[in-house]
């Protein structure tokens, strides 16, 4: 991702199209999967979140196409990825990295555990040390 990271063959913003990223989300096709959790109900109470502040995107661009992004729900200092999506090598990893790299996050709640997830640094925290992440004991 170093290379990547140098190349600017991606740009990132925040906020700016979130409901594009939420809409990317839910349709593009995931390996293993069918289908998504990702109602029209869902998709309107996150958009209502971000309305008020509490819910965010990353979006990642390439020559001026959305070609990946994420998002999810701040709070606190606790940042709890929702979903993400990539219709470009490395694009979801570009939009982790530049969330990872913001400094305005003490955690971020990936919500399930995955070898993949773990290969790019995350690690496993149980409830007791989650519960006093949240409450700001951390």
């Amino acid at each position: 991702m170093k290379q990547v990271l140098r190349s600017g063959k991606f740009k990132v913003t925040v906020n700016q199209v979130f409901e594009q990223v939420i809409n990317a989300c839910s349709v593009v096709p995931r390996e293993g999967q069918e289908g998504t959790w990702i109602t029209d109900d869902m998709k309107q109470a996150y958009i209502n979140l971000h309305r008020l502040g509490h819910a965010h995107s990353y979006e990642v661009w390439q020559e001026n196409e959305l070609v990946g992004g994420l998002y999810g729900v701040q709070a606190g200092r606790v940042f709890c990825g929702e979903s993400m999506f990539s219709r470009a090598s490395n694009a979801s990893k570009m939009a982790l990295i530049s969330l990872c790299q913001s400094g305005l996050y003490n955690l971020i709640d990936c919500q399930v555990h995955t070898e993949h997830l773990e290969s790019m640094g995350a690690r496993f925290v149980s409830r007791k040390d989650y519960l006093h992440i949240l409450q700001g004991e951390a």
